[in-house]
């Protein structure tokens, strides 16, 4: 009797494990086919579109191939625009076309503004994260934003406010790298001004003391993180043809994003919660109101369409282009001025000739020297600053949409649902626009008689242009140059390793990667 059941049981099994394996093989089976007809009907697409005669920009490969040079993404493209300053690389449904060429931008942002929206391809690879922020909507929502935004970026108020804020953060941002200095031990500066820039747009943006810089916030810390890593996981999507398999599935990166968009969410819903209470008490002062207190005000006019979700989304907006461009801007110019010692003391010459500070005075009092009319005389600081952001733009790249058949100015043609992007990065290394130099850091190439002279927005990019113009352009140049002034005032900067090349991490913004490893000597 128990050899019979001891039979039947084996019985089982093989004939379970014929059954699955039978399985397995069809489940393979089917994916290969589906697999066989995805790759046939690219290469029919993909021949099609090379041996086109229709005055389409030159194919430089499929999207995809972008895979292979992901860490080095924005190098690779600018290499590929020396070639064809206008190019198209292809999927399946449509092809994605790179332009460096000034003349292509400006129709892009401004002439026919209205045809180039950030589209739907966009919005569904940026939405998880950005949601219905500025940066990732077109049409109302993104007239809605603006408008509330430009209202606040353009009041006395929060300039006198955030140049405030700015003065007092730079000086705890010295006391902190004095420590280090003092210990004489290296410091990762990008770290420090993320932190730093972080806590400004927190007390400017939302009215909050987030003292990320003291590291002792810990949720505030993890909100960093999260953040920082959900930027490189959603600018992976676009050479990731099968990233949303991975999100139905909860595999891989996707799983990590979305642990990270919990954190995120946890964080910023707590922010409002806490700003509603503030406002509830009547905890604002008038004189310094924040812009979150605006939008709020403003979502009791219409608690269904400005719910709690879409101000979380407006939030997130403003902590990229507060914290991440700022910073990076200023981490990658510490950067340079460590491979350009020369550029680093005329900076220190011109900052205290504009302050007429003494030498042994505090960070706090050197801070409240740095006025508007101080930061107008730094002409030489903010050529070097525009000099930084030619070579490394905080948003390398910016991708568009084409809602119709259109012809650029350069004569190619546009089909409907085109992708359309302008290369920043590649723009700023471009021969052909900024003359044989235009690998060389020069502020000099920014400065007539001293006094600095500004390029067109189309050819310049790191701001955006026409309509969609960053509406926080003074803004960010108001904290860079304060930061920047307060820290070359106080130390000297010299790189750990003056050997290496510093590279950045493919994201969304131009985060340097591994972080900028100096050591700060005070300055006698």
């Amino acid at each position: 009797m128990g050899a019979l059941l001891f039979a039947s049981v084996m019985i089982l099994i093989l004939l379970g494990f014929y059954v699955a394996c039978s399985f397995m093989l069809a489940l393979f089976g089917i994916l290969s086919f589906f697999l066989m007809i995805f790759v046939a009907k690219f290469l029919f697409v993909y021949i099609r579109e090379v041996m086109s005669k229709d005055q389409r920009p030159p194919v430089a490969g499929p999207v995809f191939s972008q895979l292979i040079h992901f860490s080095k993404l924005f190098d690779y493209q600018a290499s590929l625009a020396q070639k064809y300053i206008t190019y198209r690389m292809i999927l399946p449904s449509h092809s994605e076309i790179y332009t460096a060429d000034p003349v292509n931008v400006e129709y892009i942002l401004k002439t026919n503004f209205i045809n180039y929206g950030k589209g739907e391809y966009h919005c569904d690879i940026m939405k998880d994260l950005f949601g219905d922020g500025i940066f990732a909507v077109d049409g109302e929502k993104w007239r809605h934003q603006r408008k509330l935004a430009s209202y606040k970026f353009s009041t006395k108020v929060l300039r006198d406010f955030s140049t405030s804020v700015f003065q007092d953060n730079a000086a705890k941002l010295v006391l902190k790298v004095s420590m280090v200095a003092a210990a004489k031990q290296m410091m990762d500066l990008q770290d420090m001004l993320m932190k730093s820039t972080l806590d400004s747009i927190f007390k400017v943006g939302f009215g909050v003391d987030l003292n990320s810089l003291s590291g002792s916030d810990v949720f505030g810390n993890q909100f960093i993180k999260a953040f920082d890593d959900s930027n490189v996981i959603v600018y992976w999507r676009y050479v990731d043809l099968l990233w949303r398999i991975k999100r139905f599935l909860n595999l891989g990166l996707e799983a990590a994003l979305k642990h990270n968009i919990k954190v995120i969410d946890s964080f910023i819903f707590e922010l409002i919660r806490c700003k509603r209470e503030q406002m509830k008490n009547k905890e604002l002062d008038r004189g310094k109101e924040d812009i979150l207190s605006r939008f709020l005000l403003e979502s009791k006019k219409d608690p269904k369409k400005m719910n709690d979700q879409y101000l979380r989304d407006i939030i997130l907006s403003f902590v990229i282009a507060g914290k991440d461009t700022s910073a990076d801007t200023l981490t990658w110019f510490f950067y340079l001025l460590c491979k350009h010692p020369l550029v680093q003391e005329k900076v220190v010459l011109e900052v205290r000739e504009a302050t007429k500070a003494q030498i042994n005075i505090s960070a706090d009092e050197f801070a409240k020297k740095i006025t508007e009319k101080a930061l107008d005389k730094m002409q030489y600081l903010h050529a070097a600053l525009t000099e930084t952001l030619r070579l490394y733009p905080a948003v390398p790249m910016d991708g568009k949409h084409s809602e119709e058949d259109d012809i650029l100015p350069d004569g190619f043609k546009v089909k409907k649902g085109d992708g359309m992007c302008y290369m920043a990065y590649a723009m700023g290394r471009m021969r052909c626009i900024w003359g044989e130099d235009a690998g060389e850091f020069r502020p000099e190439r920014w400065l007539e008689n001293g006094v600095f002279q500004p390029e067109s927005p189309f050819k310049f990019t790191a701001f955006q242009a026409g309509p969609r113009i960053c509406l926080g352009k003074e803004f960010a140049y108001r904290q860079m140059k304060i930061l920047a002034a307060v820290l070359v005032n106080f130390f000297k900067f010299k790189l750990v390793d003056e050997r290496k090349e510093a590279r950045y991490r493919t994201m969304f913004t131009l985060h340097m990667d591994q972080g900028l490893h100096l050591y700060a000597f005070p300055r006698l």
